[in-house]
């Protein structure tokens, strides 16, 4: 079994960089979409909108427009030479039925760029992951209500962006669940995004020498535990060094989601840390995925090892 290892990270950004926004997921509201959009402007960013952003598919209207257009954005964004980033618009539903239509062949071929969004877009996190071997940010899209709402969170990102040594520790708001140090490389996003991975090939099988990141949003407790239970029957918990652990908004009472996670992950044998933060919750922190760091369930920090972005 392989141990994961840092990624490639992509170049930071400076004034003036050019940002494609894009939506792989569910539709777009146009209003936050442009309020997002100024926000980016505010940074000093040139941000641009994919041609396909708000369209409706029209009879599965969870979806931002047809399949084929939402990966085609994708796809023409992180192949223009002049965009430095791209940015996902929202989450919802939908990047796992584009990741299959993407050509990785070129994406690899127009070399490493900035790409940011969760929820959903933990699937092309994994993908990124395994077929570019670039580290991805785990952060507040464009069009949230959760970031052009928060001024934490849009500052953790733009501090993310431009300077990221100013950002290599992330605290927690909680405590360990499981106390120790563990030293791996981050990876992971919404668990349920996760589990629905595993067995695909753009999900990695496993997290040996890997810090898990985990959060969830809307899920009953059982659902939680069902998710939790195929990642340990899988196998991608095996050799796992750390699980650090963020919002789980909309599930039950915090108390009973605390309980699951320690029944389902307190015998690993591995240090686990709670309430860091990240995810589908208010002032959302950014979070890199594929870099070296260090977690100290104890102390409550995730330190990282280099910044995020180079």
């Amino acid at each position: 079994m392989s141990t994961l290892t840092p990624l490639r990270r992509p170049p930071r950004l400076a004034p003036g960089a050019r940002v494609a926004v894009v939506a792989p997921s569910g539709p777009i509201p146009e209003d936050r979409l442009a309020a997002g959009l100024d926000v980016l402007r505010g940074w000093g960013l040139d941000p641009v909108t994919a041609p396909h952003v708000l369209d409706r598919h029209g009879a599965l209207d969870y979806l931002a427009g047809a399949d084929a257009d939402r990966a085609a954005d994708l796809q023409s964004a992180w192949c223009d030479p002049a965009v430095d980033a791209v940015i996902c618009a929202r989450g919802g539903y939908g990047a796992q039925r584009v990741v299959d239509a993407l050509d990785w062949e070129a994406m690899r071929a127009a070399g490493p760029k900035v790409l940011v969004g969760f929820s959903d877009i933990t699937a092309l996190h994994e993908a990124f992951a395994v077929r570019l071997g670039l580290v991805t940010l785990h952060g507040p899209m464009a069009a949230g209500a959760d970031f052009v709402k928060s001024v934490r969170a849009q500052e953790h990102l733009r501090a993310t962006l431009f300077d990221p040594e100013s950002v290599r520790t992330i605290r927690s708001d909680g405590a360990a669940l499981v106390p120790g140090r563990a030293r791996g490389v981050t990876l992971g996003g919404c668990l349920s995004l996760i589990a629905g991975g595993v067995g695909t090939p753009h999900t990695r099988d496993s997290a040996h020498g890997g810090l898990l990141c985990l959060e969830d949003v809307g899920e009953e407790t059982y659902r939680l535990d069902r998710y939790l239970t195929q990642l340990l029957r899988a196998g991608l918990l095996d050799g796992v060094a750390g699980l650090v652990l963020g919002s789980w908004a909309e599930c039950a009472p915090y108390d009973e989601v605390r309980t699951l996670l320690v029944d389902r992950l307190g015998g690993l044998g591995v240090p686990v840390a709670e309430q860091f933060g990240f995810g589908h919750c208010e002032d959302a922190l950014t979070l890199p995925f594929g870099v070296a760091a260090e977690l100290d369930a104890d102390a409550g920090t995730l330190t990282l090892e280099e910044p995020a972005l180079s």
